[in-house]
């Protein structure tokens, strides 16, 4: 009968198995991000290595940790291992950041061949429930698989954050920012970077540049979908947004009422002179369901479909209403306790009709402007 020999453990075989974990954050191996430093095998086969993270108080260390122990003691032949951490130089963490982003930060999203859709969810007045409609929609999309971002560019008045539950900040590596995740979104705010309730108090060049900074020197990694969260009107940041992301597609949030419709309808119109395109309206609260099975139209009707109607007018394009969102009180429940509705009562009428958007919007082709083509004369 044939004999089996397992073959020497070495160096080599250690980091073959490590090349097979990802950083958590970045999603590359950790061997191609240079964080395996020291690494020794002794004479009974035990392991130790040395894993360089990117700061000394990484929130993602013991699951690293654990991922490393499970490659090494997966390999035959492993007796043991013992996991040492140390921290990245400056140096290092700049060569990651460089092997990551190139040395120059770029907006990846404007870029041509991008292939992440990217959706400004707009209003025209606050109150008509446009920061859940954000949330939903990505948590629904994200429960779908989909890799989902949320920039919450809402400076003033942000809410991302304490919607999703999310208490973490983003990880700095040099001059790249790691978005923290929740309910299976990245999310960037600048609720991240203030302190408590603190207001923040600036005005049109600073909000541009601190945009600028949430698109550019943001890891946000390959991502299918990023929701961007407007302010409500057609101010300062609605304006930036159009320059540092002119193929962005407007998704405008109205209630029913014939007032906030017209608003709506203004902020929709916004497009014609940024030269993005509106890919459609969601109404919301568009009616109660009672106990008795009665349906209330609390806020009025028709505010969706006539926003809908007239900006294809305006614009001459299709702008179709995308759905109708029945109001539940839960929605604010949920949102306030940190998780969104269509995680926290899938069964829900409004989950259902959230989830239901969501796909709509993420079945649609990519919009091919701003697209390089691989087309080659003939």
């Amino acid at each position: 009968m044939p004999s089996t020999s397992i073959q020497p453990l070495t160096t080599e075989r250690i980091l073959q198995a490590l090349s097979l974990v990802e950083d958590p954050e970045i999603h590359r191996p950790i061997t191609e991000l240079g964080m395996v430093g020291n690494l020794t095998i002794d004479t009974d086969n035990r392991v130790t290595v040395e894993i360089r993270l990117t700061v000394a108080a990484c929130p993602l260390r013991d699951r690293i940790s654990r991922e490393v122990r499970d490659a090494v003691l997966d390999i035959p032949g492993a007796a043991a291992i013992t996991v040492e951490f140390g921290v990245m130089t400056e140096e290092q963490r700049t060569t990651l950041r460089k092997k990551v982003r190139g040395d120059e930060p770029t907006i990846p999203f404007a870029q041509p061949g991008s292939l992440t859709r990217v959706y400004c969810v707009i209003s025209g007045k606050g109150g008509v429930g446009k920061s859940s409609v954000t949330v939903n929609l990505a948590a629904a999309m994200a429960d779908r698989g989909l890799r989902v971002g949320i920039l919450d560019a809402d400076i003033h008045g942000h809410s991302i954050p304490a919607m999703l539950g999310l208490a973490a900040r983003p990880t700095q590596v040099d001059r790249m920012l790691m978005p923290p995740t929740a309910n299976g979104v990245k999310v960037i705010s600048i609720g991240m970077f203030v302190e408590g309730n603190e207001p923040v108090v600036w005005r049109g060049p600073m909000l541009h540049r601190a945009l600028q900074q949430f698109l550019a020197d943001v890891y946000w990694g390959d991502l299918d979908i990023l929701l961007v969260d407007l302010p409500p009107g057609t101010g300062d940041i609605a304006i930036s947004l159009a320059q540092l992301l002119p193929t962005a597609e407007l998704v405008v949030v109205t209630t029913p009422q014939q007032t906030a419709a017209r608003i709506a309808e203004r902020a929709g119109a916004v497009a014609a002179q940024t030269g993005q395109r509106v890919v459609g309206v969601v109404e919301n609260m568009s009616w109660f369901d009672a106990p008795d099975g009665a349906r209330l139209a609390l806020f009025g009707t028709g505010g969706g479909a006539m926003v809908a109607e007239r900006l294809t007018e305006i614009l001459g394009a299709s702008c179709p209403l995308l759905g109708q969102i029945p109001f539940d009180p839960a929605v604010c429940t949920t949102g306030d306790l940190g998780t969104p509705i269509v995680q926290a009562d899938p069964n829900a009428n409004a989950a259902n009709a959230f989830r239901a958007i969501a796909m709509s919007l993420a079945r649609r082709p990519r919009d091919i402007v701003g697209l390089r083509l691989a087309v080659a004369p003939g």
